[in-house]
């Protein structure tokens, strides 16, 4: 793929051109990763009060008893989206469901230890030790590119 940047003082506003003789699965997706708008704000409940979440100090959001919960800088809050609407909000280069009941950041991620069989025990930086189910193994070593 070829790449052109032309710089353009009159122009008010980034414009877009792609060029090519096919709609190919690779435009495809090269079209939906620039035309997707920046990840959504976050918006946490603690102590009585809400707080806005930065999405890079996430280290997991889980469901617990019917409630949402992500876990940033050490801090619990509630929340009040779904998993399935959190994970369109988040950024996909960074988050990824590993189980039904749990959303983790790559980016937290300690270790992967690959010895359980069937399964994968993750290590995230703040000590917090969870595991990638059955049904998600697959798609985590194809991220991980094992």
């Amino acid at each position: 793929m070829e790449i052109e940047i032309k710089v353009d003082n009159s122009c008010k506003e980034p414009k877009i051109i792609v060029m090519t003789n096919e709609v190919t699965e690779e435009i495809n997706n090269l079209v939906k990763r620039i035309s997707q708008v920046a990840p959504q704000m976050m918006i946490g409940f603690r102590e009585g009060g809400a707080e806005i979440i930065e999405q890079e100090k996430i280290s997991r959001i889980y469901a617990e008893n019917g409630k949402v919960f992500a876990i940033a800088d050490g801090n619990t809050y509630t929340l009040r989206l779904r998993l399935y609407e959190l994970e369109e909000r988040l950024n996909k280069n960074y988050f990824v469901r590993i189980s039904n009941s749990e959303i983790i950041n790559l980016k937290k991620v300690k270790n992967f230890d690959l010895r359980l069989t069937g399964t994968i025990c993750v290590k995230l930086d703040d000590g917090t030790v969870t595991y990638v189910s059955r049904r998600f193994v697959t798609k985590i070593k194809q991220i991980l590119g094992i």
